[in-house]
């Protein structure tokens, strides 16, 4: 880890904290527990535990490994359906394939971003190409799901394939760390992700020793998760370590220092900054639909099984298990 790297030296700078800046402080600290998800990958579920105002407008979100499969092991999930919110699919590390009902598909691998909008209702599948299933290997991602607003909730399913490449790099201005930019803005520098509900998504590493403060938008929440590694967070220094979740309060900006000694198999500091305007309007979660009512989430129900959601390709992808002895 990471996927997508770069010269930090030749990076644009971000921005030294201003006299009149402040800063946020940490109103909230949780470790994710572990579990499984699909056909049975490993999974932290980063927001158990916090708040649902403090991740508003965030719903859900999982770090999938990261974890060095053999030949057989990779799994991912089966088709299944999503109603009134955007998945997100991150992968650091690894290959995932996608398909869904409304046309979207692609490889999403080694740095590149997935933004499924399921909006009125889309049918979709991620699943490991079969020779990463056959041969193994290393697998590292997040799945994060974004609310809709309650007059976005139907609107049109939409897919981007935001390749590695495509993000947009930063760094601290001593090189220290590097910032990628997948969607919103930071510091006036924006990323590729189309979004409906105003976010910023960023990946930074920040190497042992080196510090990274960011400014951030005062009207927008904002969420660091550790993918590895181990450091503080806030001008209190709270230690924060692989699997914590942190929620901050009101400020102008936020601020993480990575330690001087690492772990050999985490050798910097990752985190996955998250922020957003929150929408404040009241959810009702059932499984994969996000909506405002019951009667939305029953009605959900009702038009997913009289297949208003789009039918299963007649090429649909589907998971493979390995090579049959």
């Amino acid at each position: 880890m990471p996927a997508v790297t770069a010269d930090t030296l030749t990076l644009p700078r971000i921005s030294a904290a201003r006299p009149e800046d402040t800063e946020r402080s940490i109103v909230s600290w949780t470790m994710a527990p572990e579990g499984y998800e699909g056909e049975g990958f490993p999974v932290r579920r980063a927001f158990a535990g916090v708040p649902t105002e403090l991740l508003d407008p965030f719903i859900h979100m999982d770090q999938m490994g990261e974890v060095e499969y053999a030949p057989g092991e990779p799994r991912g999930t089966d088709w299944h359906p999503h109603r009134g919110f955007e998945t997100v699919t991150y992968i650091i590390d690894g290959r995932f394939q996608h398909q869904d009902s409304h046309g979207g598909g692609g490889m999403i691998e080694n740095g590149a971003t997935q933004w499924m909008t399921a909006g009125s209702g889309v049918l979709h599948i991620e699943t490991p190409p079969a020779e990463l299933v056959d041969s193994g290997g290393l697998f590292h991602g997040i799945q994060l799901w974004v609310n809709l607003p309650k007059q976005d909730k139907f609107i049109a399913p939409a897919y981007q394939n935001l390749t590695g490449d495509q993000v947009n790099l930063i760094a601290s201005p001593d090189g220290g760390a590097l910032v990628r930019i997948i969607a919103g803005e930071i510091d006036g520098h924006a990323g590729p992700g189309s979004t409906h509900t105003p976010i910023v998504m960023a990946h930074a590493t920040i190497q042992p020793g080196a510090q990274l403060s960011l400014p951030w938008r005062k009207d927008y929440n904002a969420l660091a998760y550790v993918l590895s590694g181990r450091g503080t967070a806030g001008a209190a220094q709270r230690r924060i370590m692989h699997g914590n979740l942190i929620a901050m309060a009101d400020g102008d900006r936020i601020t993480f220092q990575a330690d001087q000694n690492q772990d050999g198999n985490a050798p910097a500091l990752e985190l996955l900054l998250l922020g957003g305007q929150p929408i404040r309007e009241r959810v009702f979660q059932y499984g994969p639909f996000v909506m405002n009512t019951r009667a939305e989430v029953v009605q959900a129900i009702e038009d997913y099984q009289r297949g208003s959601f789009g039918q299963i390709p007649a090429d649909a992808l589907r998971p493979y298990h390995g090579k049959q002895n």
